[in-house]
């Protein structure tokens, strides 16, 4: 089958080979070819070493599909059944399980360091446990999450990780109240859902900033209020908050630059939630007397900040209710295929490039 596939840490290409196999099937997994994948930002930090993984190893983790084969013990899921790849899936054992927390749940990073793919004598991983830039993928039965007919392949691949991580960092981890002001820092993929999650929970006004004016459209059209330049922060929360700040700020980028400008706009006592993933040497410059005085929460959110099952649920509530549009969403994002177009698109390394970082 096809797959694009990463050789070692650091490449800016990723080499497609027709030759590569699945490995591993067996009791307890799940083959699953995969009808729709996503290119996102992540994907990128993998190749750079950013989020560790093992390598050589198969990127992707934004995916769904149809379920080819159930292994000995699976009983959730049976063939032809749609699944979501759910890259940080529940024991439902541990402590955080216990406590609602499956977001937080640590029993798929072994996934991480197991082999699921053969190609030319040489195994390889799977990038986030997932490995979705395939036709298929063989995976532990817990990344495997049943969805209903209605829901299209493409918009359950979004739910997979973007539209739960923004969507779900909103309405989970800052709890958006009606009335509320909201501001979100970067609109790719993840800064759109937070868009629509903060409009979904009603807030008065949601503000999205990003310096790329064609990001700042998708905004507006999926429910920010004003969609403003870096450089017309200052501007905006004088305007949308008379100066006080903004009740939470999601930061969707993961630079200090902008979590520095996510605290800054936040009202004191308000929240600054982070999303984007930053790397071991990125410091925040936040003094120790500006953390007290400003009494402000700083919330990193995990794949939408709580059991990641009920937030997939609540998307699927939202989209049959008309609350969120994820077909649209899938039409204006660009960065969104069935997984044999996905992979002839990274045939060309550049265009991977500029897929990724406007995704």
């Amino acid at each position: 089958m096809l797959a694009a596939l990463m050789t070692e840490l650091g490449q800016d290409k990723l080499e497609i080979r027709d030759d590569v196999e699945t490995i591993g099937f067996g009791p307890g997994k799940v083959r699953v070819a995969i009808k729709a994948t996503g290119l996102c930002h992540s994907d990128l930090s993998g190749m750079k070493g950013t989020i560790p993984n093992a390598t050589p190893m198969v990127l992707g983790h934004e995916g769904a599909g149809e379920v080819l084969e159930v292994g000995e013990g699976v009983t959730h899921v049976g063939p032809g059944d749609r699944v979501i790849v759910n890259w940080r899936p529940a024991c439902g054992a541990c402590e955080h399980c216990h406590r609602g927390e499956s977001n937080l749940c640590m029993s798929g990073v072994a996934a991480v360091g197991t082999p699921a793919f053969r190609s030319r004598g040489t195994d390889f991983y799977r990038f986030m446990g997932a490995g979705t830039f395939a036709e298929e993928v063989v995976l532990e039965a817990g990344f495997a999450e049943p969805i209903p007919d209605d829901v299209s392949y493409e918009a359950a691949a979004l739910i997979g990780c973007g539209v739960t991580t923004g969507l779900g960092a909103a309405i989970n981890s800052c709890d958006v109240k009606p009335g509320e002001t909201v501001a979100v820092i970067g609109c790719g993929g993840v800064g759109i859902s937070a868009v629509m999650g903060a409009k979904a929970a009603g807030a008065a006004h949601v503000v999205a900033i990003d310096p790329v004016a064609s990001r700042r459209q998708w905004a507006l059209k999926f429910g920010a209020t004003a969609a403003v330049a870096p450089d017309e922060l200052a501007d905006a929360v004088a305007d949308f908050t008379g100066g006080f700040g903004f009740d939470h700020v999601i930061e969707a980028v993961g630079r200090p630059v902008t979590v520095r400008s996510a605290y800054e706009a936040a009202r004191r006592g308000g929240t600054v939630c982070l999303v984007g993933v930053g790397g071991v040497q990125d410091m925040v410059p936040i003094n120790l007397l500006e953390l007290f005085a400003g009494a402000k929460r700083i919330v990193p959110s995990i794949y939408g900040g709580d059991d990641v099952t009920r937030t997939y649920g609540r998307i699927i509530k939202l989209i049959r209710a008309g609350r969120i549009d994820l077909e649209a969403l899938v039409t204006h994002r660009l960065p969104l295929f069935r997984a044999n177009e996905a992979i002839d698109l990274m045939r060309s390394g550049e265009s991977l490039r500029v897929m990724l970082t406007n995704g």
